[in-house]
């Protein structure tokens, strides 16, 4: 999972990107980077770390130009180098730079292709380059100097006949604007805003609306499953569907867990979803004869649900744990030891809030259980006399293959014990999960139109219709190697 943004104002856009950037840090603390175009050369700076570390004042100098792209990107298998970082730069058509978010499902087919049809030699294992190169073979057969939308369009048209899987693009191409598209199932967020200029109108595109809001503009409308973007050099605005066939089906686990609880995406409220997926999960608890004396929750995706929760079954809500602000997100840290080591470091329980009660331990969701099995710990530490704990998402049980890396069944607690195992390996009193159709229904809520979520991480389905046993099989090869040693195999799992 990544955060896009693009911008095109009738000034320097370095800053807002920058500034853009640090609103979607929380959907990728690993790398960054951050490419502009002045009209005569690109700029471009990236490497792995927090926005604030890659990016320094002599870099924010240098990054000159009227539009530009930025990327942040979370720990995945095969990009620990700082050349994995993006985006991404090919000079020919044009000079492209490029920013990805999702995975492609058919990169090796594409990649053999790029190497043997089109002579395109690939500099790294990234599948983003892949589709860049995909882009540029494209439209390189405009053969035009100046790119029409229309061309762009054809270009954009092609290219989804091409590549399957998941992707929210943004690009920035020399001399002609921007350019973005969103694959043909909407599975990545991608939304358009704008806000008057000097002169003209100025665009920005991002994965979540609280980069747009946060700078100034005013959100226009998602793009569409399929839908192509094209902001001229001359500051105009196109829009077009690119793809015959459509299906918005957006990822479940961005309300989860992965998007911020004040945007929204495809018009559903993340924060109201949240809410709801509490509400829901409180039925679940009514009808269990329990004595719980607090609700608190795991910060910090969970608190609507939480507190939705607590106001359900009339119970006190209360924040129990303290967050260290300056550890990452446990879930998006690569590897295990490092996860393990950093819950305690991250959260610190206010032992008054424990001490002599039941409580009611609300998290987003239940990956592999060692976190969820530590908090537990430092609950009943703290003074607790019974731990229950709740997942306001279902178990986990199934790889995705669409930008999560989270691919190996290996991972998922889920996929490895009952219910009641997991309840005795994290040491809970009682476990309470959500029920897929009660989650996807909290999500719906919000835009009836949407009629199929994708919820593969969950049920196994899915949407792209081209993930075979193969495909999932050659996943656990090349990425079930996360887990590389007995121990770490232990840590796994508690």
């Amino acid at each position: 999972m990544c955060g896009l943004i693009a911008v095109y104002e009738q000034e320097n856009v370095i800053q807002d990107i920058y500034d853009g950037l640090t609103v979607l840090q929380h959907r990728g603390q690993d790398a960054a980077g951050i490419s502009t175009y002045d009209g005569k050369q690109f700029h471009i700076k990236k490497g792995n770390g927090l926005v604030r570390d890659v990016f320094r004042t002599k870099n924010i100098l240098r990054l000159k130009g009227n539009y530009g792209i930025g990327h942040v990107r979370y720990p995945t298998a095969g990009s620990n180098s700082s050349d994995e970082s993006q985006p991404f730069y090919v000079n020919s058509p044009y000079g492209i730079a490029l920013a990805h978010n999702g995975n492609l499902t058919n990169v090796e087919i594409l990649a053999k292709n790029l190497f043997e049809r089109d002579l395109r030699h690939l500099n790294t294992t990234s599948d983003s380059e892949v589709l860049l190169n995909v882009l540029a073979d494209e439209l390189r057969k405009e053969k035009a100097l100046e790119l029409k939308p229309s061309q762009a369009f054809k270009s954009v048209e092609r290219l989804m006949k091409r590549a399957k899987g998941s992707f929210a693009v943004v690009s920035l191409i020399a001399d002609q604007g921007i350019l973005a598209f969103r694959d043909r199932f909407g599975i990545k967020p991608l939304i358009v805003g704008k806000r008057s200029g000097k002169f003209k109108n100025e665009y920005i595109i991002a994965s979540e609306d609280v980069a747009i809001k946060t700078l100034g503009f005013k959100v226009v409308r998602d793009v569409a499953p399929g839908e192509a973007v094209f902001i001229d050099n001359k500051g105009e605005i196109h829009w077009q569907i690119c793809s015959k066939k459509t299906q918005l089906s957006p990822c479940i686990f961005e309300y989860v867990y992965f998007a911020r609880p004040d945007s929204f995406m495809d018009n559903v409220s993340v924060y109201k979803t949240r809410l709801r997926m509490g509400e829901k999960l409180a039925e679940k608890i009514k009808k269990v004869d329990l004595k719980i004396d607090t609700v608190i929750p795991v910060p910090e995706s969970s608190r609507p649900s939480a507190m939705q929760l607590a106001k359900a079954i009339n119970v006190k809500y209360r924040e129990g744990f303290v967050k260290n602000r300056y550890i990452g997100r446990t879930f998006i840290m690569p590897g295990q030891k490092i996860r393990k080591k950093s819950v305690r470091y991250k959260l610190s329980p206010v032992n008054l809030e424990f001490k002599n009660r039941n409580v009611l331990l609300v998290d987003d969701s239940i990956v592999r259980g060692n976190t969820s099995q530590q908090i537990v710990d430092m609950a009943r530490e703290a003074g607790a006399k019974k731990v229950y704990f709740a997942s306001a998402a279902p178990p986990l049980r199934f790889p995705c293959l669409y930008g999560v890396d989270m691919p190996s069944k290996k991972d998922f607690i889920a996929n490895k014990l009952t219910k009641n195992e997991i309840k005795t390996l994290i040491n809970a009193d009682e476990l309470f999960y959500q029920t897929i159709d009660d989650l996807i229904e909290a999500a719906k809520e919000g835009n009836p139109k949407i009629k199929k979520f994708c919820s593969a991480c969950f049920d196994g389905d899915y949407v792209t219709g081209d993930v075979t046993d193969e495909m999932l099989e050659n996943a656990e090869c090349s990425r079930g190697c996360m887990v590389l040693s007995e121990e770490d195999q232990q840590i796994t799992l508690v």
